[in-house]
């Protein structure tokens, strides 16, 4: 889970303590490589941040899809090209903590040969049921859960959607049934639907559905209430403690990557994303942008990776390299 002080930057503090002259990278044209596939939210976002770094004259920034499970292949092709700063890696929670618990066979290790040299955003969960669902509250809802399963959905087996909820399920103590699906909008078209009892989404999906009355939110998973949703409690406001699950993204660098490298990424990101324009589309998602340095990203690897690689062995949910 995130630290209580990265969590506690906002927007506004984006360039809070970066050097005054402009920041170095990119140096010459570059790759920002995408494990999913172009309309995709890391698809959105990467471009999102190659724009804003072509406003400032920089040498071009492209983004390069490369969808495969779990990412495998936009990370080979950034270990196979020079750590010079010429090639990024567009990662989430999924690529950085939860793959060596999934997979019996990487190509590669995560934490041996990635550095993650800057986070972008933070995406909180939201459980929602249809408008008509007898499931009125949180504790409807875990009240149900302790006579029979509940059934949730996500969009697909071991995503941070998935995890969040087994989270939620433990440290609230009541059964739920795993339905996954192929990605978000049959996930929310299903619990619209009534074909299950329940869905969880991120805020960058739910808000549309809440704020037009489509879907009701029970709970959210942040540590502190969504700044685009504040009537809705948090679990740990519910009496569920330590249940804190976001989906996040960052950027990576091979770990060879020099120090003065990292820095220079890291700062191009916070830049990029502290102008107005950027900050404005960031906040219409309802996703919350953390100026993290080096250094807070690696804490934050090494502080999820204690929470949820542990869990994803105790379910005992493999997957094929």
């Amino acid at each position: 889970m995130l630290t209580r002080r990265a969590l506690t930057l906002s927007a506004p503090s984006l360039l809070a303590g970066l050097p005054a002259h402009a920041a170095a990278w990119p140096e010459r044209p570059s790759r920002w490589l995408v494990g999913y596939g172009a309309g995709g939210a890391s698809d959105i976002f990467a471009r999102m941040i190659a724009r804003a770094l072509g406003t400032t004259g920089a040498p071009p920034v492209v983004v390069e899809n490369r969808p495969s499970g779990g990412g495998i292949v936009a990370t080979e092709a950034l270990l196979a090209g020079p750590a010079d700063g010429t090639n990024v890696l567009h990662v989430d929670n999924g690529m950085m903590i939860y793959n060596p618990a999934l997979y019996a066979r990487l190509p590669f290790d995560p934490d041996r040969d990635l550095v993650m040299a800057a986070f972008i955003a933070r995406f909180p969960f939201f459980v929602l049921v249809r408008p008509d669902s007898p499931l009125a509250s949180f504790e409807d809802m875990r009240a149900a859960g302790r006579r029979e399963a509940v059934t949730y959905a996500t969009p697909a087996v071991a995503s941070p959607h998935h995890m969040a909820m087994e989270l939620l399920r433990r440290r609230a103590g009541f059964e739920a049934a795993h339905v996954p699906y192929r990605g978000m909008p049959a996930v929310l078209q299903d619990m619209v639907a009534g074909r299950v009892d329940c869905a969880i989404a991120d805020i960058t999906n739910a808000l549309p559905y809440i704020s037009s009355g489509r879907a009701r939110a029970l709970v959210q998973l942040g540590d502190t209430r969504s700044p685009a949703v504040t009537d809705v409690r948090t679990a740990g406001e519910a009496g569920v403690a330590d249940c804190v699950a976001y989906g996040w993204m960052g950027v990576c660098l091979p770990r060879a990557a020099g120090a003065d490298t990292q820095a220079k990424l890291n700062q191009a990101v916070r830049e990029a994303m502290s102008g107005p324009e950027t900050r404005t589309q960031i906040q219409t998602t309802g996703a919350e942008a953390l100026p993290l340095s080096v250094a807070e990203c690696a804490a934050l690897v090494r502080q999820e990776s204690a929470v949820w690689r542990p869990l994803i062995r105790e379910l005992g949910i493999r997957l094929e390299g």
